[in-house]
Order: structure tokens, then sequence, then C-alpha cells
């Protein structure tokens, strides 16, 4: 991987700051990436916060237990708006370069699984998901590996029974989010994000500074799940303070 590669210039948001990421998305022609030419530029444009999120089409596996097969598990489409972000539920989203990488596999994945407790039940959050652009066998066989417990209901999506793994295997997702990234190494993957998803509405987003293509490092900074729980923690004073305050003027009123 080289440095040199079509760059996109971002603004992160500050750890403690409520400000949505920003980001100016700008492809030098100076040694291109050899796949640089395949990604549109309405794939690099990230959504914004207060944007509805993007309504694609993704496939995975459920297990099936009435199979007799080695493997017993069939195909299910998951509509974006209506299997994963319903508009009654408030999601927190990890989406990351790629399964069974390092920084995935020792820090990302792993610091959402031991806070799904804490965001769940008592930051308002009904589903933690893990994305990235691979295909479900690897995300199901990465999920074994780093030792999240398998939900075996049948039906059950996401493999696992705290955080689920949802894979993007065409980067459909990614793409319309305008997060596509890509790495000769790789080929196409996700830029590293995390956002909250409230009634189908993206609520916040933080996205890793430093996005390039065929980049050469790997920033871990804003993405990481003790952000998203100092981010939820703050959101979940801010309303209890608006509650108390609508409260009292609803008593001053009624006196």
């Amino acid at each position: 991987m080289t440095d040199t590669d079509p760059k996109i210039d971002t603004t992160s948001t500050p750890k403690d700051s409520s400000a949505a990421t920003t980001a100016t998305v700008t492809i030098p022609s100076s040694n291109p990436s050899q796949y640089a030419h395949l990604v549109q530029p309405e794939w690099l444009t990230p959504k914004q916060v207060g944007d509805a999120i993007p309504n694609v089409t993704l496939l995975t596996r459920v297990r099936n237990d009435s199979t007799e097969s080695e493997n017993p598990f069939d195909w299910k489409p998951l509509h974006t708006t209506k299997d994963l972000f319903p508009p009654d539920k408030r999601v927190v989203v990890v989406s990351l370069p790629g399964a069974f990488t390092p920084t995935c596999s020792t820090s990302h994945l792993p610091g959402y699984e031991q806070a799904y407790e804490e965001m769940t039940q008592q930051y308002g959050i009904d589903e933690v998901y893990c994305m990235a652009v691979n295909d479900p066998f690897v995300m199901r066989q990465w999920g074994l590996h780093v030792g999240l417990t398998e939900d075996k209901t049948p039906g059950a999506v996401g493999y696992f029974t705290k955080v689920k793994l949802i894979p993007d295997g065409g980067a459909h997702f990614t793409r319309a989010m305008g997060l596509s990234n890509v790495w000769d190494c790789f080929g196409e993957r996700s830029w590293r994000y995390s956002m909250v998803v409230n009634q189908g509405v993206i609520e916040q987003l933080f996205m890793e500074p430093d996005r390039q293509h065929n980049a050469t490092t790997d920033p871990f900074h804003v993405s990481d799940a003790q952000t998203m729980l100092d981010y939820l923690k703050t959101a979940s004073a801010t309303v209890h303070k608006k509650q108390k305050l609508e409260e009292v003027e609803a008593e001053e009123k009624a006196e």
C-alpha cells in the first residue's frame, strides 16, 4: 500500500462533541489505486446526522434446523429500513474494514460486545450491529473465532446473542452510506465508523479521520465502544433533563 493514493479530506467528531462528522471528498489524479476507478463519487460522500438510513437489501444466512445438512442455514434477504432499522427501533452500528483483521478482532468488535448490556439496558438501544464487507460465511466464522455466543434460534438474524454480525457482502449498504473505501490488498471495504440510528434516521455518526484509498494507517479514535457509550450517556442525560423541564412546565400550567 502507498501513501500517495487518492485522498479524502475529513474533519472528525471530537470525542467530547455531539456534532456530526463532516467530510469533503477530493480525489487527486496522482498515483491512483489500481481499483480507484471502480469507486463512484456517490460512494465517497458520507451520510450525515439527520439523513435517512439507506434502503438496500442485504443477503445473510439464518439457521434452519429442519434441514439435515451439515450447514443448516438458509439464505435470507434483509431489508435495511424494514428488518434492521425499523421505525420503532434505536440501533447502534459499528462498521469496520474486515473480519479477522487485527484491530477489528482484538479491539473494535470485542469492545462493543463488552458494552452490549450497558447500551441496551441503560441507554435505550434495541440492537447493536457490526457490519463489514464480508460474506455471511466469513462473518459467522469470525464471530465464533473471537468467542461470541452463537444464537441457535431458528431464523435468528446476526448469528450471535449480543452484537449481531451483519454481512454487507456486495458493499451495497457501505456504498449507500458513502463510506466505501479501496485498498489494493483488500479491494473494496468499509471505512471504519460507528453510528446511532433512531427510527430510521442517523442520530449520530462517528467516522474515523484521515480517510484515503490505500490508507497505510488504521485510525481507531472515535468509533470505539467507549466513545459511543460517552455519547449515549450524554444523550440520555439531555433527554432526562428535557423531560424534567417539561414536567415542571406542565405542573406550573396546572396550578
